[in-house]
């Protein structure tokens, strides 16, 4: 636990967390919607600081980053709560979980900055719930872990009020930020949130120079029309640029929507067709076995990274650059 970053105090000894746009007013020993920012004596406090529920290394795609440190290995951190309401939720056991001091994990951030080092990770990802909820937690860590040399990366449904970005983000090299819908509609009944402060969001980071790649979950009936697919697609050319890998991958039913099939294949298949023919250069499909999940050369096609699910089996790719024709490429290694 420790003092939280991000709020003011108010009378009668409530306070506002202005950390995410909910903008929750929270009174003397009760939480946020997140269930871990906590008003106790007028002062708000972080739960899950450096008292983490999950960590484990994970290979770097499976984030999903397939341009940023591709084959490479990262430590992943994650704590309880959310402050989204995803009714389709697939870590749903940690993020809709009210904080326990008893499940948690003591994990301090020197211990995970030392631990990357000692498997050998190039990277940390603050993942599983939304890291936006323990700012504080995931800021210490990717200060001390940019001191000894590792990226940092934020895996995050974009959440997050535009005033506290630069300081969250101060030593944050990349982000995945999960683009749930481009409908309003959907973010309001399905996530219970709103979709303008996520784009805001996007934008801010292309404006800070922060390696960005999106995932689309694509749920059947509720956000895989192909208006929707095109009116993102464009949008993303229009605000972030052509190079942005977009990753649509596939949902299974879980937590409030068990009622829904899984994602079919052909429908994956589309999203990831409408996107490449408006102009987006890196699509990829996920959650599958699919070719869908390989990199090719936006110039001549060539195959340049095979991957079998999270596993990169194959990188043909020489200084960021195709060997067959020499196009330059969107990666960071």
């Amino acid at each position: 636990m420790k003092h939280a970053q991000f709020y003011s105090q108010l009378e009668k000894n409530k306070v506002h967390c202005y950390l995410c746009p909910r903008n929750c007013h929270i009174g003397e020993g009760q939480t946020g919607f997140c269930f871990i920012r906590k008003n106790i004596e007028g002062h708000l406090y972080n739960l899950a600081y450096g008292k983490p529920y999950a960590v484990h290394i994970d290979p770097i795609e499976k984030k999903p980053l397939f341009h940023f440190l591709p084959g490479t290995q990262i430590l992943s951190i994650g704590t309880a709560g959310c402050n989204l309401g995803c009714k389709f939720c697939q870590n749903w056991d940690i993020s809709k979980a009210k904080y326990d001091q008893q499940r948690a994990a003591e994990f301090s951030p020197e211990l995970a900055v030392g631990a990357a080092v000692k498997n050998g990770c190039k990277s940390i990802a603050f993942t599983y719930n939304d890291p936006t909820i323990w700012a504080e937690y995931a800021m210490d860590i990717a200060r001390i872990g940019r001191e000894k040399g590792l990226k940092n990366v934020m895996v995050t449904a974009g959440y997050i009020t535009p005033e506290v970005i630069p300081d969250v983000y101060e030593n944050i090299d990349a982000a995945n930020v999960d683009l749930k819908s481009f409908s309003e509609e959907f973010y309001r009944k399905i996530t219970l949130s709103h979709l303008k402060p996520v784009l805001e969001t996007l934008k801010i980071l292309k404006k800070m120079d922060i390696w960005i790649e999106l995932t689309n979950l694509i749920i059947p009936t509720q956000n895989d029309s192909s208006q929707e697919i095109t009116d993102m697609s464009h949008w993303i050319l229009d605000n972030l640029g052509d190079s942005v890998p977009l990753h649509f991958t596939a949902f299974h039913p879980d937590f409030k929507m068990m009622h829904l099939q899984r994602t079919p294949l052909p429908t994956l298949r589309q999203a990831y067709d409408i996107a490449k023919e408006a102009g987006i250069k890196y699509v990829y499909t996920g959650n599958v076995y699919d070719d869908g999940s390989n990199t090719y050369c936006p110039d001549c096609g060539k195959l340049l990274v095979k991957r079998n699910w999270h596993d990169v089996t194959e990188n043909k790719i020489i200084n960021n650059t195709c060997p067959d024709c020499g196009h330059h490429l969107n990666f960071t290694t």
